[in-house]
């Protein structure tokens, strides 16, 4: 007995059930064939079913269909090619099920048949309806009606005979496929019983036999579970070497592991609590179901004041002033059962009444099936952080005071500086009315002085423009504009400008005329600001090129030349006022450093963008495209886009 206790329980297991149970497998194994058989030819039944019945549909299709036509040829109304077009609608797929269902050689070849008969009947009616609707000839077109007629009516006749042919032959096939079936289930369900009940008396017989042998064994491995989870001590098994011997042997091992791990668990537990405990700049503190504080750390004390004799078991909303203490806590509380977790931040009370600022979130405490078992509540003190964030904001707000005086003061300073310009440049003006009478020296003279006073009055324009801009008081007249005529009139503008610094100005128009919303005059500005930009800084290139293009609801206006470009550490400063880029190169250059800030706030108020691209081109060097864009005029209907705009990165 001892020899047969150290079995595996897989050899036992073979001994007692195996046999039996491959009986009872052998009784299924023949019933899952017998079904899968008459499976297979209960489908071949009903395919045969399907054959017979597209067969039918096919021929009572065109049957239909011919009458239809007939209808039609003779009386020329369309109503009668109704039948005719479903016929031309169902047939395809009709067939298509036809060549899919047919297996057996023998149909197929008549199919085959078929399939020709039905093209040309098709066929054929489709020339009766051509030759219906002709007219031309009457003669003619009614005697080839007629054989049309006749011929179309042979084939129908023949393929009616082919169609019964089809049905004959399938019906020979599923009488023989239903003997089949019969055949199949009648065989193995004999074999089925007999197995079935071998199977199950065997099965009954082994397990008899196996379960004795091992339920004694296995009750006290089912107590010893029970003792393991209550954590007392296990009974002890005698030492088989059989599975449930080296169970039982396990289970003693997991014990004693077990009662290691709880011991290293509690104090596990007990090293976290002492360091929540120590953790002084977070309050960290756990709330039962109803709010009411259930644990306190040095942290919470240090924050909030209270001892944890003196605050645990109160309801955590003495923690909150009195404005939000009646629905700030209950509603934090429900925020963290809904979501998990609640976050604020607000005023809170310490135990002497002063406030601080305080960010706090709440977490819902949750057993290993969901049932809430409390909150745990975290408090950090950011009252410095809120004076940081203050301060800030007073300085933001004091900058931006500044900001407005600035503006103020350049708007008055500009208008101020205006009034003497004017009459610097109006006796200026006299003078070179008679500078022929003045010696070589003294029209020098006068030159230099127009010539700075009209830069100067250059200046002050554009800090009138920047401050009425920044002020708000920059009035645009938004009109319709047709982009053509914008870019014409800024390119004849712009042209002595490029040509006195000798490089080429080409211009390229868009293909269609769209129209664009947008002041003139304003987009004139920025358009020639551009221009002049590229005319003076492009000092090793050739060209100047001007051109727009319609994307998407926009329109983009572009200036590109073959120059030195610009730095990359540069480019986000390009558009700041006052800011002239490279200025110790180009020093010989005049300008204010106004142009792209005037430019980029004109086009901001007129519903647009403004922005640079490097453009690489031939040579050694790489050139520089500045775009900005208006808006269409949504009224206009859409346009072709131009070759430009279907390449939107090249903007």
């Amino acid at each position: 007995m001892r020899f047969w206790a150290d079995r595996p329980l897989a050899i036992k297991g073979l001994v007692f059930i195996a046999i039996p149970l491959a009986i009872l497998f052998g009784a299924l194994a023949s019933l899952y064939f017998a079904s899968t058989a008459e499976e297979r030819a209960e489908a071949d039944v009903r395919r045969a079913f399907a054959i017979q019945r597209d067969t039918y549909q096919v021929h009572a299709l065109l049957s239909q269909a011919a009458a239809g036509v007939r209808g039609y040829a003779l009386t020329g109304q369309d109503r009668f090619l109704e039948p005719f077009s479903v016929a031309e609608r169902e047939l395809p797929p009709t067939m298509e099920r036809l060549d899919e269902a047919i297996e057996d050689p023998g149909v197929r070849q008549e199919f085959v048949v078929l399939e020709q008969m039905v093209d040309a009947k098709r066929q054929g009616l489709g020339d009766i309806v051509r030759v219906s609707r002709g007219g031309a000839d009457l003669a003619s077109s009614r005697q080839a009606l007629e054989q049309e007629l006749n011929a179309n009516r042979d084939v129908l006749e023949r393929l009616g005979s082919q169609v019964d042919v089809i049905q004959r032959k399938e019906a020979v096939l599923l009488d023989q496929r239903r003997e089949r079936v019969d055949d199949v289930r009648s065989r193995f369900l004999a074999l089925t019983g007999i197995s079935a009940l071998l199977g199950l008396l065997g099965s009954v017989a082994a397990v008899y036999l196996f379960s004795t042998g091992i339920v004694r064994r296995v009750r006290v491995l089912e107590g010893n579970a029970e003792r393991l989870a209550q954590g007392a001590e296990l009974d002890d098994l005698p030492e088989e070497a059989d599975e449930i011997g080296r169970l039982a042997q396990r289970l003693g091992r997991a014990s004693a592991l077990l009662r290691a791990r709880e011991k290293d668990l509690s104090e596990s537990e007990e090293r976290f609590r002492l360091v929540v405990d120590r953790v002084s700049d977070y309050g960290i503190f756990a709330l039962d179901t109803e709010g009411n504080v259930a644990t306190w750390n040095l942290g919470a004390e240090r924050i909030k004041g209270w001892q944890a004799s003196e605050i645990l078991g109160r309801h955590f909303s003495s923690f909150y002033p009195p404005e939000t203490r009646e629905f700030l806590p209950q509603r934090m509380i429900e925020r963290a059962i809904r979501d998990g977790s609640a976050e604020d931040e607000g005023w809170r009370v310490r135990r002497d009444g002063t406030r601080f600022w305080a960010n706090v979130v709440i977490t819902a405490l949750h057993d290993g099936e969901g049932t809430l078992r409390g909150f745990a509540k975290v408090t950090r003190d950011m009252s410095e952080r809120r004076r940081t964030e203050e301060e800030l904001r007073s300085a933001r707000e004091e900058a931006i005071a500044a900001s407005r005086a600035k503006t103020a003061f350049l708007s008055r300073t500009s208008h101020e500086l205006r009034t003497p310009m004017n009459a610097i440049l109006g006796f200026g003006q006299l003078l070179e009315i008679d500078e022929q009478r003045l010696e070589t020296q003294h029209r020098s003279a006068v030159t230099q002085i127009m010539k700075a006073g009209r830069h100067l009055l250059s200046l002050i324009n554009d800090l009138l423009d920047i401050s009425s801009i920044e002020a708000g008081a920059n009035e645009l007249a938004i009109e319709p504009i047709g982009l053509r005529e914008l870019l014409t009139e800024a390119h004849a503008i712009g042209l002595p400008l490029v040509e006195q610094a000798g490089l080429a100005f080409t211009l390229d128009l868009p293909e269609h005329e769209v129209t664009v919303l947008a002041d003139k005059r304003r987009a004139l500005q920025v358009a020639l600001n551009l221009i002049g930009n590229s005319a003076k800084y492009n000092r090793t290139g050739k060209t100047v090129r001007l051109s727009g293009r319609i994307e998407g609801s926009t329109v983009i206006i572009e200036v590109e030349d073959d120059g030195p470009g610009i730095e990359p550490a540069s480019i986000p400063r390009l558009f700041t006022a006052f800011d002239r880029l490279g200025e110790q190169g180009r020093s010989a250059t005049e300008g204010t450093g106004l142009g792209l800030a005037l430019s980029k706030s004109l086009v901001e108020s007129m519903k647009g963008e403004i922005g640079y691209q490097p453009l690489t081109v031939s040579g050694p060097q790489s050139g520089a495209r500045f775009w900005f864009s208006l808006p269409l005029e949504a009224s206009l209907p859409e346009h072709e886009p131009d070759d430009a705009s279907k390449n939107p990165q090249g903007s």
